[in-house]
């Protein structure tokens, strides 16, 4: 496998990423609460740079295309391996959450707090997928840009993780502490 088709696999492997979400985004319940576009921007942005310097390539920007990984096959293999690994655990999470979920923070009419699959152990797989995604991508990448891309993008997730379970904690108040009591925000807890 030359690099070129490892950019291919992980392209399409975004893309598939991408239909998913879009496809799925059809069956969604009617929102009750919604944050404003001014509280969105802080998360959004975020990731709108993290993006640039992942797929846009920042590396003509002196030290951001310093290779922290060697170019070789098997870094390649993992990078495709990873993001594989983190499209599937996003799409799993993804399809356990249904219809309460959303790419604006909101609560939904009839809102679940939902504790299958992945959401047994990790409170927000969604963002633990795409953050391991991104690091697959980076590592195929293999340059300092990648490595700050997955930064931005874990500061950006944390911002709207923390504002979703303040959403969550005045929707569901006891219920909802006692599954952060058992269950990591990005990382799984098992207790």
């Amino acid at each position: 496998m030359d690099s070129s088709s490892s950019r291919q696999w992980i392209q399409a492997l975004w893309i598939l990423f991408g239909l998913y979400w879009l496809v799925s985004a059809f069956k969604l319940k009617k929102t009750k609460k919604r944050e404003s576009w001014f509280e969105r921007l802080r998360y959004v942005l975020p990731l709108v740079v993290a993006s640039w310097f992942l797929f846009q390539g920042a590396a003509h920007y002196g030290w951001l295309g310093v290779r922290l990984v060697p170019d070789s096959v098997a870094v390649q293999w993992i990078g495709v391996l990873l993001t594989a690994a983190g499209v599937a655990v996003a799409i799993w999470a993804r399809w356990h959450l249904g219809s309460n979920w959303s790419g604006v923070v909101t609560l939904k009419e009839g809102h679940e707090l939902i504790r299958t699959g992945p959401y047994r152990t990790i409170r927000h797989p969604i963002y633990t997928g795409i953050l391991l995604a991104l690091f697959g991508t980076a590592f195929a990448t293999g340059e300092i840009r990648g490595l700050v891309a997955v930064v931005i993008a874990w500061l950006s997730f944390y911002a709207k993780a923390s504002r979703e379970e303040s959403f969550l904690s005045e929707e569901f108040g006891a219920s909802f502490a006692e599954q952060r009591k058992h269950t990591g925000m990005f990382l799984p807890r098992f207790s």
